[in-house]
C-alpha cells in the first residue's frame, strides 16, 4: 500500500496580523460581504496599519483572505454615546487612536459569505479579546449592525427588534452572533452608518468586559455631562418678506447644527425685524400687525429644530392672546418637535409705553435632553428672585435673550447674568441683537455683546466667562459647559452658595402664576 500523503488534504486556517500586501484582497472581500455599502479605501487601511498594526487581523484559509477585523484604542468616556461610525473612527482613518486609552473599539468584522459556518467571526473576536488581555484594556466596545431589521421595520421599533433578538425570537446574523460572544447591550445608536440601509442606519452599542483588567496607573477620570451652546448675535437689518427672515434664521441654525450644538440661542424681540417691511409707523399698530406672524414663526422654528437636530431658544416674539393682550414670549423648540413657552414677567417702561405689553406671572423650568433649563427674558434676569426660584426648580442653565439699545442697558443685563451664575452656581447665557432698523420706532438702534457665563471657581473658565462675542457685530459664539462640574462644585467648591444659604433668616415666597 502506498504511503498516504496527508499534505494533499491540508487546508491551513490562520488568524494573523493584517499586512500591507493584504489590502487589495480585503477591499475586494468587503465588496462581497457588504454589497451596496461604501468599501474601505486603500489609504484608510494603510492608515490602520501605520497607526495600530496590532489591532488589525485577517483570516487566511488555504492562501485566501476570507475574513478580517479592524479596531483602535480610545478612552470611550471622551465620546458622546450618540456617536456615529465616522465620529469614532475619524472617518475611517483611526487617527484618533489613543495608545494610552482604556477601551478597544471594534470598527468592522467581515467574513466571506461562503465561509460563514466555519466560526471565522468567532476566531477573529477571540483574537481581539486576547489582544485586549495582553494590552490590559478594560473592555472591547463595538457598534454592531442589525442587518435583518429592515425586514421588521414596519412592525416594530429598533428597541423592540433588539429585545426580540435577545429573547431568541428573531435571528439577526450580527446581533445574535455578538450576544453569543459575550457582548452586552449598552444602547441603540441612530444614524450610525448612513449607507447601512439594511439596519435602517441603526446600530447596537455593545461591550465585552475584560475580567482580567488590572489598573496600572494612578490616573483617574471624572464623569462629565457636556452641553454645547451656540449663541447667535443677530443683526437687525431691513428685509422685504418673512422668507428673508426665515433664510437668515436657517443659516444660523445650520451653523449650530454643523458645530453639533445642543442649543441654538436667538435674542429677544428679534422678530421685530419683520416690522421693517410692514410700513406701519404707529408703534402700537405695528406691534399688533407683528403678532399676525406668530403661526409662521412657530412653524419655522419647529421645523428647523427637528430638521437640524438642535434645541432652539427662539429668542422672543410678541403674541396676542385670547384676552386681546400682547405678551412678550420666549419659546423653547425641542429637537424632538415639542414646544414650551415662557412669558416675560417684568415689562420695561419702554415696552409698556410704546407697545402696551402685558406681564406674565409664572416662572417655568423645562426638561430637555440636556437637563433642566429656564428662560428669563432680558429685564427678568435683573430680578434675582426669579433665578433663585428657577434654580430651586432644578434649572442648571438660564438662557436670557435680550435686546438693549445702549451700553448701559446691556451692562445691566450682563452684570446681572454674571451675578445670577455666581449666586446660584449655574450657567447663564445671554444673546442679543445688533445693527439697526432706522424706520422702526423703539427698535431703531441695538447694542450687544453676547456671552456664556459660569460660576467663578477653579474648575470653571477663567473670570467665569466661557466665551463672549465681539461687541456689535453679527456672529456666533460656540461654547461647552459641563453640568457635572456644577454638581461637584455645589458639593465641594471653594464656596457653596446654595448649601450655605441662611434659610432660617430669609426665604423666597413664590406665588404660583398661570402664564
Amino acid at each position: 500500500m502506498n504511503k498516504l500523503d496527508l499534505q494533499k488534504f491540508e487546508k491551513k486556517m490562520e488568524i494573523r496580523k493584517m499586512e500591507y500586501k493584504d489590502i487589495d484582497e480585503i477591499i475586494a472581500l468587503q465588496a462581497v460581504c457588504f454589497p451596496g455599502m461604501e468599501p474601505w479605501r486603500r489609504d484608510q487601511l494603510e492608515s490602520h496599519l501605520d497607526i495600530f498594526p496590532e489591532g488589525q487581523f485577517c483570516a487566511e484559509y488555504d492562501g485566501q483572505i476570507i475574513g478580517s477585523c479592524s479596531s483602535l484604542i480610545i478612552n470611550f468616556d471622551e465620546y458622546d454615546d450618540r456617536h456615529s461610525w465616522d465620529d469614532i473612527t475619524d472617518e475611517g482613518y483611526i487617527t484618533n487612536h489613543n495608545p494610552d486609552g482604556y477601551n478597544m473599539y471594534g470598527i468592522e468584522v467581515m467574513v466571506h459569505p461562503d465561509y460563514r459556518r466555519m466560526k471565522i467571526g468567532h476566531r477573529l473576536y477571540e483574537a481581539r479579546k486576547e489582544l485586549a488581555r495582553q494590552l490590559n484594556l478594560k473592555s472591547i466596545i463595538i457598534g454592531g449592525r442589525i442587518p435583518n431589521y429592515h425586514k421588521y421595520a414596519d412592525e416594530m421599533t429598533p428597541r423592540e427588534y433588539v429585545a426580540e433578538v435577545q429573547l431568541h425570537k428573531i435571528y439577526d446574523p450580527v446581533l445574535s452572533f455578538q450576544l453569543l460572544n459575550g457582548f452586552t447591550l449598552m444602547r441603540i445608536n441612530r444614524n450610525y452608518l448612513p449607507d447601512d440601509k439594511q439596519s435602517n442606519k441603526y446600530a447596537t452599542l455593545m461591550e465585552w468586559n475584560n475580567v482580567e483588567y488590572h489598573p496600572q496607573s494612578n490616573r483617574f477620570y471624572k464623569t462629565s455631562q457636556p452641553v454645547r451652546i451656540c449663541v447667535v448675535q443677530y443683526m437687525m437689518r431691513q428685509i422685504n418678506s418673512f422668507e428673508d427672515f426665515a433664510h437668515q434664521v436657517e443659516y444660523f441654525v445650520d451653523v449650530a447644527s454643523d458645530a453639533h450644538a445642543d442649543f441654538a440661542v436667538f435674542p429677544e424681540l428679534f422678530t421685530t425685524q419683520l416690522m421693517s417691511f410692514l410700513n406701519e409707523r404707529a408703534p402700537s399698530l405695528a406691534i399688533r400687525r407683528l403678532t399676525e406672524f406668530t403661526e409662521q414663526y412657530i412653524e419655522l422654528f419647529t421645523t428647523l429644530a427637528v430638521r437640524y437636530n438642535v434645541n432652539i431658544i427662539g429668542g422672543s416674539h410678541v403674541v396676542m392672546e385670547e384676552d386681546d393682550n400682547i405678551y412678550n414670549i420666549a419659546y423653547l423648540f425641542r429637537r424632538d418637535g415639542t414646544i414650551e413657552k415662557q412669558y416675560k414677567i417684568h415689562i420695561t417702561p419702554n415696552e409698556r409705553k410704546w407697545w402696551g405689553v402685558s406681564r406674565g406671572d409664572l416662572v417655568k423650568v423645562f426638561d430637555t435632553d440636556c437637563g433642566r433649563i429656564a428662560i428669563q427674558i432680558c429685564y427678568d434676569i435683573e430680578f434675582p428672585e426669579l433665578a433663585r426660584i428657577a434654580t430651586e426648580l432644578g434649572a442648571k442653565i438660564i438662557f436670557t435673550p435680550f435686546c438693549t439699545e445702549d451700553r448701559q442697558g446691556y451692562l445691566r443685563v450682563r452684570y446681572c447674568a454674571q451675578a445670577r451664575a455666581v449666586e446660584n452656581q449655574i450657567y447663564t447665557v445671554i444673546s442679543g441683537t445688533v445693527g439697526n432698523l432706522p424706520q422702526t420706532d423703539n427698535m431703531d438702534v441695538q447694542y450687544a455683546q453676547s456671552a456664556i457665563f459660569a460660576p467663578s471657581d477653579f474648575e470653571y473658565a477663567r473670570d467665569g466667562i466661557v466665551g463672549e462675542t465681539n461687541p456689535n457685530i453679527e456672529m456666533v459664539l460656540i461654547g461647552d459647559v459641563d453640568l457635572e462640574v456644577l454638581r461637584r462644585q455645589r458639593q465641594s467648591g471653594t464656596v457653596r452658595q446654595l448649601k450655605d444659604r441662611r434659610q432660617d433668616v430669609y426665604k423666597i415666597k413664590y406665588t404660583l402664576g398661570t402664564k
